[in-house]
């Protein structure tokens, strides 16, 4: 089968797994703004990455060119690198900022490292998720499956539990979706502020009060993984737009 023609496949596989996009879980209001740019307040950020890409003496421009370019980069994303260490766009945006620019890390949640992953993923909007999970990323995708389907925490629960079982239910006023990270960085009105997949996946750890691991960790990045691979042509939304 043509690649074309496999890739038309994905969203009917995954509608017929009852996985929908985030922003059919979003109010209409909510989705409206997510969708106007003038009343997102996400895009102060998306701004602010854009400015940072130009930035230096060697700027990420000046490998890469225009911001234009990275259309398509975030739905690869968490990919394996060459030397085998699965990195999230934020970890590839660190690496290359210290390997490449001779810079220090921007550290993970920072402002800058937001803004620019924002800016870069928003260049991938509404193109359809297509991370790749053969040679060695098989393996971290089933470490990814193993977490979302076990149980945790002192509430017992499993992720599948509220993102399969209980999609579309509401609980605490807000309505439980399929769970994929398809809209970080997001700007949550909880938060009031942008914000990383891996602080909301620590949110969820507390909620269950189940042990919140770091920023970066390999249970959230394989986790992050097999999220990207459940959304499989599904639409890059970043910058989200949550409750």
């Amino acid at each position: 089968m043509k690649a074309w023609a496999l890739l038309a496949l994905l969203p009917l596989a995954a509608l017929a797994q009852g996985i929908r996009p985030s922003q059919d879980y979003l109010s209409p209001t909510l989705r409206a703004q997510q969708e106007d740019p003038s009343r997102h307040p996400g895009w102060l950020w998306v701004d602010e990455g854009e400015a940072i890409w130009r930035q230096g003496e060697r700027a990420c421009q000046s490998c890469h060119g225009d911001i234009a370019g990275m259309r398509g980069v975030a739905t690869r994303y968490p990919a394996v690198a060459a030397d085998g260490v699965l990195l999230n766009l934020e970890g590839r945006i660190e690496r290359c900022r210290v390997e490449n620019q001779g810079q220090p890390a921007f550290g993970l949640e920072s402002e800058a490292l937001l803004g620019l992953s924002a800016a870069v993923a928003q260049r991938s909007r509404g193109l359809a998720m297509s991370v790749p999970v053969e040679g060695a990323a098989a393996a971290l995708l089933e470490e990814g499956r193993a977490f979302y389907e076990a149980r945790q925490g002192q509430l017992n629960l499993s992720c599948g539990q509220c993102h399969d079982a209980n999609a579309g239910q509401r609980l605490r006023g807000d309505m439980i979706s399929n769970g994929l990270g398809t809209g970080y960085p997001a700007y949550r009105l909880e938060w009031n502020t942008m914000g990383s997949l891996h602080r909301r996946l620590r949110a969820c750890s507390l909620g269950v009060r189940a042990t919140q691991f770091p920023l970066g960790s390999r249970e959230y990045l394989t986790l992050e993984l097999y999220l990207a691979h459940r959304a499989r042509g599904m639409p890059v939304e970043a910058p989200g737009l949550r409750r």
